[in-house]
Parts: C-alpha cells; sequence; structure tokens
C-alpha cells in the first residue's frame, strides 16, 4: 500500500509538471505570436515606428527642443519668434526646434513651395505672352514685380520675378502655365506629403492669406533644403539683383531678403538666399541658408513677436551663428528627411502642435487580450486532459 501510495503520488506529481509545461509554453507562444505589434506603444508612436526602433520625434513636443553634449553654446534667448528650427540642409539632421510643427500662416515662404512644384515642368526659355486673364485674382495689397498684360516674357524673367520680387504676378502667369490656379494648389499639396511636409496645407499658391493655409517651420525647412538640392532654385535664390523687362526698357529688381542684400540690416557671411515672406496675419516669416567651413544650415523663423520688421532677419542671424557654433556639439532631435507615407492631417490656424497619436497596435486580426485569453484557456484545458489520463491511468494500475 505504501508503495502504492507513493507511485500514484509520483504519477500525479509527474503529470502536474507536464500540465504546467504545456501552460508555460502556450502562453510563450500566445507572446510569439502577438509579437512586437502586440507591445504596448508609448504615445505618440506607431506600428511603424517600434519595428523601425525609432523613438516619437521630440520635435512635435511645445517649447524649444534641443539635445547639448558638454560645451555646447546655449540657445539663444533673445530669439522671440513664435516657431523656428535649425538644420544641417546637408544630412537633414534638425540641430534645434522651438515649436517646429506649430502649424501658422507661411506668407510667401510658401513660394519655396510652389518653386519646388512647378519648376521642373516650365523650361527657363520658354517664351509666354500674358493674357488679362491671367493677372486676375491677385489679392489686394499684393506685392508685385510689374508683369503687363500682352507683353512677352520668359520663363525665368517670371521666376526671378518670383524670387527676388516675390511677384505675385509672376505667380499668377507661372501657375496658368502650369495648368491653372487650382490644378497648381492640388500639386503643391502632393509635392508637400512626397516630401514628408504634413504640416503645410495649401489654398493660395503664392502665399497670400487665406483660410486654413498653413506650414510651419520644420516644413519650410523641408522645402528650403529640398530647394538648394535643385540647380536652379538655388540659382534663383541667391540671386541679389537682376533685370525685368518692361515696354520702355529692362528695370532692377532687387532681392528683398535682406540678409542677402544688406538693405537695412548687415548682410551675412556666406547667405546663399532663400525666401523671406509677410503678410498681416502671417507676420513675418523667413527660410534662410547659409555656408560656412563646408557646412550648410537652414534656418526658418515664424513671426518674431518683438523687434520690428528687421527682427526676422535678426533673429535668424543668431539661429544661424548658433548652429555653426553648435555643429558637432549638439545631438540631432529629428531630421528633415522623409518618414513613412502618412495621411495628412487637418489643418487650420493656429493649430496647436500635432502629436502622432495612435491606439496600441495589437496582433494582426487578435487583439492582445484575446490572444493571452485562448491561450490561458487551452492551456487549462490541456491541465483538465492531462489529470483525466494519469487517473485512468492510476485506476488501470
Amino acid at each position: 500500500m505504501t508503495i502504492g501510495s507513493s507511485s500514484r503520488a509520483s504519477r500525479v506529481s509527474r503529470g502536474s509538471r507536464v500540465a504546467v509545461c504545456c501552460s508555460a509554453v502556450c502562453a510563450l507562444g500566445a507572446l510569439i505570436a502577438s509579437g512586437p505589434e502586440g507591445a504596448r506603444l508609448p504615445a505618440g508612436t506607431g506600428t511603424q515606428d517600434a519595428k523601425a526602433g525609432q523613438e516619437p520625434p521630440s520635435l512635435y513636443r511645445p517649447g524649444t527642443q534641443v539635445r547639448s553634449r558638454a560645451g555646447a553654446p546655449r540657445v539663444p534667448r533673445d530669439v522671440s519668434a513664435v516657431s523656428w528650427l535649425v538644420a544641417d540642409a546637408g544630412t537633414g539632421e534638425v540641430l534645434a526646434g522651438h515649436n517646429a510643427h506649430r502649424r501658422l500662416p507661411p506668407a510667401s515662404t510658401l513660394k519655396t513651395l510652389f518653386a519646388l512644384t512647378v519648376l521642373p515642368g516650365l523650361p527657363a526659355g520658354l517664351r509666354h505672352t500674358v493674357e488679362s486673364e491671367e493677372l486676375s485674382g491677385i489679392g489686394a495689397g499684393s506685392s508685385l514685380v510689374g508683369v503687363q498684360e500682352n507683353r512677352t516674357y520668359r520663363v525665368a524673367d517670371l521666376w526671378r520675378g518670383v524670387f527676388l520680387s516675390s511677384g505675385n504676378d509672376a505667380v499668377r502667369v507661372l501657375a496658368a502655365l502650369n495648368g491653372g490656379w487650382r490644378a497648381t494648389a492640388e500639386q503643391m499639396r502632393d509635392k508637400a506629403r512626397s516630401l514628408g511636409a504634413r504640416d503645410t496645407h495649401v489654398v493660395s499658391p503664392d502665399g497670400y492669406d487665406a483660410p486654413g493655409q498653413v506650414s510651419s517651420a520644420y516644413d519650410l525647412a523641408v522645402f528650403g533644403r529640398a530647394g538648394l538640392r535643385n540647380a536652379e532654385f538655388a540659382e534663383y535664390c541667391s540671386t541679389a539683383t537682376a533685370k525685368f523687362p518692361a515696354a520702355d526698357g529692362p528695370y532692377g529688381i532687387q532681392n528683398t531678403n535682406r540678409l542677402l542684400t544688406g538693405a537695412g540690416v548687415d548682410r551675412y557671411p556666406g547667405l546663399i538666399g532663400i525666401k523671406n515672406g509677410y503678410t498681416s496675419n502671417a507676420g513675418n516669416t523667413l527660410i534662410a541658408a547659409a555656408k560656412r567651413g563646408g557646412r550648410t544650415l537652414v534656418v526658418t523663423v515664424m513671426r518674431p513677436r518683438t523687434g520690428g520688421g528687421l527682427a526676422v532677419y535678426e533673429e535668424a542671424r543668431s539661429l544661424l551663428d548658433w548652429g555653426f557654433r553648435a555643429a558637432g556639439r549638439v545631438d540631432a532631435v529629428g531630421s528633415l528627411l522623409p518618414r513613412r507615407p502618412a495621411a495628412a492631417p487637418q489643418a487650420g490656424p493656429e493649430s496647436p502642435p500635432v502629436r502622432e497619436e495612435k491606439e496600441e497596435a495589437t496582433a494582426p486580426g487578435w487583439p492582445a487580450a484575446g490572444v493571452i485569453t485562448g491561450a490561458a484557456g487551452f492551456g487549462a484545458a490541456a491541465v483538465a486532459l492531462t489529470f483525466r489520463l494519469m487517473g485512468r491511468r492510476l485506476i488501470r494500475d
């Protein structure tokens, strides 16, 4: 009897261990099946980011974002802009930003996206005679270069009118050559998405104030960087003065980017361009790029709150100076390179910073809780079946 009881207990014990092992294997299989997609992800991180091992972009956080190493210079404290960004134009690494994804009216800095969209399809030497309807719809108070109906211009003349004089009349004619105003706006929206600029919504291709038209310091830097990689764009945006055709002979035009020309402010050494803007709704905006010691930086400044009309240039100067000193002494807080394709978020003036919020990811087709519950149930069934089999063997023995 004693021997029999010991044998039965041993068998039961072995059966329990087998059942527990079955349950453990099932639970482990459930966890493996759920995979990294089933793991709990931090807010702002999608499944794609988890697979790629990417952290949520810090540039979506409000305030100033910078990752300084020991000995790095401090970010300028005299910058009053609502939003700004400093990036390496070569690598696309963002060195620092402030409210970088805040959506604001861009004014004529949006003409950079217009050029990126339209330039490739219009040969510079193409000649075009302007028709009256092509100049209709220009907003009141718009900056103009002086395009006249029934006059013939080369496309290159019109582009100089866009980049130097910020001429909305030149934009109208180029948009007409590109297929029309609405078609051009749609193409610009597509171009922005292809570049990974998801804060931008285009309504008026010339940057004139329009309900719902917004961009961000981040997106404008993306456009500026992309423009520098286009030879025609780079040439136009770095031109300080030019001649524009007229009935009584060409007249001189000057770039409205004061850091390039030195009008009212000191010229910035090594400045390349790119584009400035102003409207009553947007305030002053600027995309500026400069080269020093083999490194090219791009800076965007949107709506300085102090200092008057020249503040946008002085604040860009401070940020460029800081960027050249800080290069190699700070870690990137983001990148201007496109990430994964995504649907465009709804944009509106003065929208708060966007955080890409997604539901917690789970294994395809099965919620994580369902997978785990199923595994537990399967394990329990395995335990019951094991004991039943063991019981039958004990009776027979």
